[in-house]
Parts: structure tokens; sequence; C-alpha cells
């Protein structure tokens, strides 16, 4: 017997309940399948644009920074001006995505770009996101090879690229495009979702920016949609 079909034996056997009857196995399959959304509030239910106002307010209320860019082309540039405003090192891990392959980082020969999983040295990392979440200013990551989760937690300073058309409004909207672009029951091995950086008040309730990820979160928005 396989370890799944073991441990819900077990469960079962100490709930004192046997197998569920078809009729309920079915109920649950189908409502399972279903992705059945819960209450959305009305404020996302707004022209996509007005979105991504949304998602920019939401997220800088949350201590991110963002900045707002007409093309990708213009990240090289966005980043270095970013790192240079805030005397950060030059030195950035960038994400293996091909997202990133043709921007032109040769006009900016003062930035060193490196491309792989972070380690503890890097201070800088720069990653695509998958989707942003206007009702919460909340970035959904996805992992995978050309976007390891690492890049997300170990910097204390992440830049991430997202294109205004990979904005949507609810948290069940992002899910429905992970489900959309992978599979359902095919999802990634990860799925991060990331509101501002990273900051902790349990200590004497004295906020701690940085305490289980990076300090500081600048969001590079591509107005891609018109």
């Amino acid at each position: 017997m396989p370890s799944r079909d073991k441990i819900f034996s077990r469960i079962r056997h100490n709930l004192g309940r046997g197998p569920l009857k078809e009729e309920a196995a079915n109920a649950l399959k189908t409502r399972i399948e279903g992705h059945a959304p819960h209450t959305i509030p009305k404020r996302t239910d707004i022209p996509h644009k007005e979105q991504v106002d949304l998602f920019e307010a939401k997220a800088t209320a949350l201590a991110a920074t963002v900045a707002r860019l007409n093309a990708l082309e213009d990240v090289p540039e966005a980043l270095r001006d970013y790192l240079a405003a805030h005397n950060l090192s030059t030195k950035v891990k960038m994400a293996p995505d091909k997202i990133f392959d043709d921007l032109p980082f040769d006009k900016t020969p003062m930035l060193e770009i490196t491309r792989g999983a972070a380690a503890p040295s890097d201070e800088v990392s720069l990653t695509p996101a998958f989707a942003g979440i206007a009702e919460t200013g909340t970035l959904c990551m996805a992992s995978g090879p050309d976007r390891p989760s690492t890049l997300n937690f170990l910097p204390e300073n992440h830049v991430v690229v997202i294109r205004a058309s990979e904005i949507t409004g609810t948290l069940e909207d992002s899910w429905a495009r992970l489900r959309e672009k992978f599979g359902a029951g095919n999802l990634p091995r990860t799925v991060n979702f990331i509101s501002g950086p990273s900051r902790t008040a349990d200590i004497e309730q004295t906020l701690i920016m940085g305490a289980h990820g990076p300090r500081r979160l600048h969001i590079l928005i591509v107005d891609d949609d018109g």
C-alpha cells in the first residue's frame, strides 16, 4: 500500500470511520475540481488600469517601493538607478529566466550580473513575478529551474519585475492563472506570496525589517498593456 494510502487509512481508523461512500466521495471530488471562489471584494471589480494603480498603492502601503517603466528594456537602467539611490551593491544575482535574456545590460556596465540560485553572500536579487494581486498589493512567485525560490528570501534587497498585464484583481485570480499555465494537479513545487519586505514585531512590539527575508522590496511594473 502506498504511503499516502497508509496515512489516510490510519486517520480513518483513528476517527472510527471507514472509506467514504461513493456519493460523498464524488461530491468532494466535484468540489475540489470546481475551484469555486469565496466572497470576492468589490474593490477589485474595476477596469484593469485601475487594478494596476490599486496594486501599486497597496504595495506601497506595505513598505515596498514601486517604479513604473514603459518597456522591459528599461529594467537595467531602473535597477542601476535604484541601487545607486540606496547606496547598494552593484552585484546582482538574477533569475535565469528567459524574460531577462535579451535585456540591454551591456548598456549598464557598472552592474555585475550573475545568474542562478541565491547564495548567503548575495545582497541583491532580480526576479520576475508570476502575477500581482491588486486586492492586497501581493506578488505571486512561482518556483522553477528558471526562478529559484532562494532569490526571494536570501538577499536583503529584492527587485521584482512584473508586467502590468500580469496584475490581476484577487488571490483567486492568481490561482486560476497558475492552474491555466501549469495544469491542475501539476502546480510548481513552491508558490510564494510576498506582501512587502520581510518584517516582524514579535519581540516587544518593535518593528524589525528583514527578519525572515529581504529588508527591501522594489517592484518594477512594466506598462505593457496599453
